[in-house]
């Protein structure tokens, strides 16, 4: 059974699990410097979906001034194409739609059907963050 927590960057024993699927997920895998990618931690909202006691994904929000930016989905390798990801973007909506703000994110360019299924549309051209091609998303469509 699926189990989602959230927590705060405070929370040590979470944080370092969700930051270790993040190092191998964008750090290893994708080669983000570290330096980008642990950045606004603190004013951040976190989630870890846990399959039994195994830690599977994680994702933050964060409020910035152009409404609620979602950001740092990752998915450990071997649970990916399982619908991990639908899980816990789901949840992330369900907390940010009753703030009634605009929800956003930043898209690497193989994920943008990914968002669209649920619901996301592109908003302007392909931009470069990180070293990563990007499309500016917005929710809903």
């Amino acid at each position: 059974m699926f189990e989602i927590k959230r927590f705060s960057f405070r929370d040590n024993e979470l944080a370092e699990i969700a930051n270790g699927i993040r190092k191998k997920v964008f750090v290893e895998e994708q080669g983000v410097d570290p330096n980008l990618e642990y950045d606004h931690e603190e004013e951040s909202h976190h989630y870890l979906l846990l399959l039994g006691e195994k830690p599977l994904a994680t994702a933050r929000w964060r409020e910035t001034e152009k409404g609620i930016k979602l950001e740092r989905f990752a998915v450990i390798p071997g649970f990916r194409n399982r619908g991990i990801g639908e899980i816990i973007l789901k949840e992330l909506l369900h907390d940010v739609i009753p703030l009634e703000k605009p929800i956003y994110l930043h898209s690497q360019v193989r994920a943008v059907p990914f968002y669209e299924r649920n619901g996301f549309h592109m908003v302007g051209g392909q931009f470069t963050e990180a070293g990563i091609d990007h499309f500016l998303m917005q929710y809903p469509d």
